[in-house]
């Protein structure tokens, strides 16, 4: 039986549990710098990957994990890119071969001339340096449109320890500077790579809904410890469930676990802006509790609920988030820069924050800037990201995305 056989065999016998849900991209480099970059931007893209750093690596990963493509850098004093195609030529490997480097190069067309002889299935070179929207042209073939279903149980993914949290960067309208951070879950499965939260966030009866917070909190204080030694102080933001606060000794417990630092400087939850007007006594009392230990409430994701924010007369809340509903497009939307601008007046009327979620165009955050918006959140300056990618990207000063 051939690698080809095996692989669809071991495919179709799967139970559904450990089925291959998102593709597997090897990456097979020397450096562990380039795997780590190569990594983490496949992942970005939907695929669960692999890195190998010798050829040996290589060839146990064909035998056992079957990828669906291999990535193959040019590097300096990198492995041998012949010793690695005529690898995968005699494992009859089926994956898809993307090479990367620059397409004129000697090394580059001999790599690509040699694939061809082999008869391994090359996609065009990807050019460096590349872009995500490069990559993702790439290799969009290879990535199933839809995320896994059924969603997966949140009791098993806190037993095994696949959660985390990523950070996508606040940034200040006016400076361009990088303000803060929002803090939003992420399961990293072993078979299906990263999941989004609305794959397994239970309903608030759920009995793991308490524990998916307090894993949040427990988890957000940890990774403020290392972005502080890394990166500098940072002001993080975290979401939690307004039925978080109808426990009594809630604050105290999120109080108790703050970090004892010098350069902590509090900390601000959200709550989605539907769940406040549903309870608008809860969410007033919630807040006033927090700013007595400097956390401040912040409302999310408001759009036409501010007409009942706006009848409120004591406003205790540090912050409005826009709904990205309103803010995508905005620029060329003139009813959805109306909803903007009242709501940014009548978080001034309070001497209340404000962030327009959701940025992705120059225009939409030129729109956002002119109403007179505080932070912008958004892929124009940056996506959701690890914490120790942040970490990195933090140093830098915060420009508009490259394929904005």
């Amino acid at each position: 039986m051939t690698d080809t056989a095996r692989q669809d065999d071991r495919i179709a016998e799967t139970p559904f549990g450990k089925r291959r849900v998102k593709p597997r991209a090897c990456i097979v480099e020397s450096k562990h710098h380039v795997r780590s970059m190569l990594s983490e931007a496949l992942e970005e893209q939907g695929f669960i990957p692999l890195a190998c750093a010798t050829l040996e690596d290589l060839d146990a990963s064909l035998r056992s994990d079957f990828p669906d493509i291999i990535v193959i850098s040019f590097s300096m004093n990198g492995l041998s890119v012949p010793g690695i195609l005529n690898l995968l030529a005699t494992r009859i490997c089926a994956a898809k071969v993307l090479l990367i480097g620059p397409p004129d190069a000697p090394a580059v067309k001999a790599a690509r001339q040699l694939g061809e002889n082999l008869a391994l299935d090359l996609l065009p070179v990807l050019s460096t340096p590349f872009s995500d929207r490069d990559l993702r042209a790439r290799v969009a073939a290879l990535v199933p449109a839809e995320p896994p279903s059924p969603p997966v149980d949140v009791a098993e993914a806190l037993g095994a320890g696949w959660l985390e949290l990523w950070y996508q960067p606040k940034i200040n309208a006016r400076s361009l500077s990088l303000s803060g951070a929002e803090a939003l879950i992420r399961m990293r499965h072993p078979n299906w790579g990263i999941v989004p939260p609305a794959r397994f966030i239970p309903d608030e009866g759920d009995p793991h809904f308490r524990a998916l917070s307090d894993f949040v909190i427990g988890r957000v204080f940890q990774d403020w410890r290392y972005l502080v030694a890394k990166s500098g102080s940072i002001h993080i933001s975290i979401n939690l469930p307004l039925a978080f606060f109808t426990d009594t000794n809630a604050v105290d417990d999120l109080r108790m676990q703050f970090p004892n630092h010098p350069a902590f400087d509090g900390l601000t939850v959200e709550v989605d802006g539907s769940e406040v007007v549903q309870n608008l006594s809860l969410a007033v009392e919630a807040a006033h509790r927090l700013r007595f230990h400097n956390i401040g409430l912040s409302i999310d994701d408001v759009g036409t609920e501010w007409p009942t924010l706006a009848a409120l007369k004591d406003f205790p809340f540090a912050e409005i988030k826009l709904d990205r509903k309103f803010v995508d497009g905005s620029s060329s939307a003139r009813l959805k820069r109306s909803v903007c601008r009242q709501i940014v007046d009548l978080a001034k009327s309070h001497g209340v924050k404000t962030v327009a979620e959701g940025v992705e165009t120059r225009d939409d955050f030129l729109a956002m800037h002119g109403i007179g918006v505080d932070f912008i959140q958004g892929f124009l300056f940056g996506k959701p990201m690890t914490t120790r990618k942040f970490a990195h990207s933090s140093r830098q000063r915060p420009t508009f995305a490259a394929d904005a």
